[in-house]
């Protein structure tokens, strides 16, 4: 029996180490950095980049994605943003021209297993139009290792057009259809971006019958503007995303609203995080 007791007490710290384990979370983040060649005026991408890599920093996400990124700014992220490593490429020629529908990740904390981009238009696999778009439109596709837990899971960031509607459709259609057939393994998978719609628009009719919106299912949950215009709009929905499925939940769905280093905006969107529990 003195055994017995000797091994229940060795035992007793391992038991209570477990029942203090909490459950293991990811955090993401979607972010329309906003064109760094546009004519802002006082927001210009040279007077407000220090503070989008002060945001980057703070919110530590372990995977983003960004919309509008050009290549120097996706090269100051990179430099200015210590352990943040990216992919992607131009929508307007497979390389380097153009809008990047870039996805970041934290190198300590994740390990890229494999990625790729296409475009949402009827010839996706080389830089298209698609449908009625005004611009060619690209989705990127990751596939990410927490190293902190081992789970796998997908990371898809898209930016849908502004004017045409079909192209919308068409292209979330694209994206439903890719998502379903990529993941066979069943990992968890997240889709984010700037859909340039409301909750209420059809077109996301589709998607919401494969994936999660985080901002109606978190248990925290923040439906604020995100596209506010440089301070000028307010109390319209949300047009930037983040969908999952595969979590056991999504405990939170927030906009980044905070001032960094003085600076009021670090784009025209407010930046979106969620985070999940495997």
């Amino acid at each position: 029996m003195k055994k017995i007791a000797l091994l229940l007490a060795a035992l007793l710290p391992l038991f209570a180490a477990c029942d203090q384990k909490q459950p293991t979370t990811v955090k993401v983040m979607s972010y329309n950095i906003r064109y760094g060649t546009a004519d802002d005026g006082d927001h210009v991408w040279s007077n407000r980049r220090e503070a989008a890599a002060a945001m980057v920093l703070d919110q530590h996400p372990l995977v983003f994605g960004v919309q509008e990124a050009l290549d120097f700014q996706l090269a100051y992220l990179k430099e200015n943003c210590h352990g943040y490593d990216f992919v992607g490429v131009g929508r307007e020629d497979g390389v380097s021209e153009g809008e990047h529908m870039a996805v970041f990740y934290d190198t300590e904390r994740a390990q890229l297993e494999n990625w790729g981009t296409y475009w949402l238009s009827e010839t996706p696999e080389v830089p298209s139009f698609g449908w009625d778009a005004a611009c060619k439109r690209t989705a990127t596709w990751t596939l990410i290792k927490d190293l902190t837990t081992g789970q796998h899971f997908y990371f898809v960031n898209t930016h849908l057009d502004h004017v045409g509607k079909e192209a919308r459709r068409n292209g979330l259609i694209l994206l439903v259809e890719r998502i379903g057939a990529m993941n066979p393994e069943g990992y968890p998978m997240i889709l984010c971006g700037d859909f340039n719609v409301y909750p209420t628009d059809p077109c996301l009719n589709d998607l919401r019958g494969l994936m999660d919106d985080a901002r109606i299912t978190a248990t925290s949950s923040d439906t604020g503007t995100t596209w506010h215009n440089w301070g000028k709009v307010d109390g319209t929905p949300g047009i930037d995303y983040i969908f999952y499925k595969g979590f056991k939940s999504c405990d939170s769905f927030q906009r980044v609203t905070k001032e960094y280093l003085g600076t009021p905006f670090v784009s025209d969107h407010y930046p979106v995080t969620a985070e999940f529990t495997y």
